[in-house]
């Protein structure tokens, strides 16, 4: 077992918060005087099927708390889910309905571990305690908390001085979600820096039921592929965890220079050395960039698909943008000739993209090509004769053959 202050710099890698430092030193020491695993909390409201690099940053913590020996709750927020989570919004955000939620929970489950062992993660639903509250019980938690510390939120101070909006029901939620840090009696809550006030708000209910009040810990929101925005799926400058081999190692060696580094930080599972050695070896010019970047494109590919997909996506990236060719293991696929096929269906069918209104934004994005033209037009239907090349993106492609009936 590390040493504390080994354990600390585990822990403290990337974050931007600690609050507060001592009391994790005195939770650490207990825990390893009393053989008893400290109990850590990390909250997904699932309102999208997919999770992204983003949202990893929060898994890859929570797996340095479970290789440390720590018991790890992964709280999926089926009953705020259903609230709609108020932070960084400008306006209320759209609740989502049961099966929504119970949709996106189940893919939720199946995607964390790819990074949690399994065996030693519990997954729990809020809606197993905050389904029990009566009116009365909500009514006395919404007691503890003023509006006036409620308006010390930023988002909210924004909303209230403009004039947007804001519904009660929103106020409900950071006591909602402190609320979820009593009933599993916490030691500690990880969340991103937008989440600091939620997060707080478990220390002072804690504090206020009696219970040891739970470290926060804040860890930075990950630029997306642009470098400017945070990641996500709606700006379209993502990494999804689901994603093809080919298209997570494409798209992590697309990161610039710079940006690779706050990647292995935040990421890799290399150590803080290594890294630092990685950069040296750069800075120095003994490393190439695209060197380094390979290496990461490696980790991050082989930790969601695995390591022949890994080395097989670094052999076709070479293939076709060295020599300008296409994958050797090409995807194909048999489908029914019938009447001309709209292009963003096609898309779908042929499993290049999810839906067609993803497969109407690539070709938006001249994303799209098929038999190595390029595609603009949203409205385009192919014909359903022989064999078609379908090209998403830099590394997506399909061929297509159209059977006749």
């Amino acid at each position: 077992m590390p040493t504390i202050d080994e354990q600390i710099a585990l822990i403290e890698r990337g974050c931007v918060d600690c609050i507060a430092r001592d009391e994790l030193v005195s939770k650490l020491q207990r825990s390893e005087s009393t053989g008893v695993p400290l109990r850590i909390k990390a909250g997904f409201d699932p309102t999208a099927p997919d999770l992204h690099l983003g949202h990893t940053v929060l898994l890859q913590k929570l797996k340095h708390f479970q290789d440390l020996g720590h018991d790890i709750y992964f709280l999926i927020g089926d009953f705020t889910g259903m609230i709609g989570d108020p932070t960084g919004k400008s306006e209320t955000r759209k609740a989502l309905t049961r099966e929504d939620v119970a949709r996106n929970a189940e893919s939720y489950k199946e995607q964390v571990f790819k990074i949690l062992d399994p065996e030693r993660t519990r997954v729990v639903f809020n809606s197993e305690w905050l389904g029990a509250l009566n009116s009365f019980d909500m009514i006395r938690l919404a007691s503890e908390l003023t509006v006036a510390r409620m308006l010390e939120r930023e988002d909210f101070k924004v909303r209230f001085r403009e004039g947007s909006p804001i519904s009660i029901h929103e106020f409900l939620y950071p006591l909602i979600q402190g609320y979820d840090s009593v009933a599993l009696e916490a030691d500690v809550e990880l969340g991103g820096t937008d989440q600091l006030f939620n997060l707080l708000m478990g220390r002072d209910l804690q504090r206020s039921r009696g219970q040891e009040p739970q470290v926060v810990l804040t860890l930075p929101l990950l630029e997306g592929l642009d470098g400017v925005n945070k990641m996500s799926k709606s700006l379209g400058n993502y990494i999804g965890i689901t994603e093809s081999a080919n298209d997570i190692y494409g798209k992590v060696l697309s990161v610039s220079d710079t940006l690779m580094f706050r990647y292995f930080d935040l990421l890799s599972d290399l150590s803080r050395e290594e890294i630092a050695s990685l950069r040296q070896g750069m800075e120095s010019g003994e490393l190439h960039p695209k060197a380094v970047k390979q290496q990461l494109a490696r980790e991050l590919t082989a930790r969601f698909s695995s390591t022949e997909e890994a080395v097989r996506a670094e052999v076709n990236f070479d293939q076709v943008f060295k020599k300008g060719g296409v994958p050797d293991d090409l995807p194909e696929m048999t489908l029914e000739a019938g009447e001309a096929v709209w292009l963003p269906q096609l898309l779908v069918d042929a499993e290049l993209v999810k839906s067609t209104s993803d497969g109407r934004r690539m070709i938006k994005q001249n994303a799209v090509s098929v038999d190595g033209e390029k595609i603009t037009d949203m409205a385009a239907k192919i014909a359903p004769e022989g064999e078609v090349l379908l090209k998403v993106g830099k590394l997506r492609y399909c061929k297509v053959q159209f059977a006749k009936p």
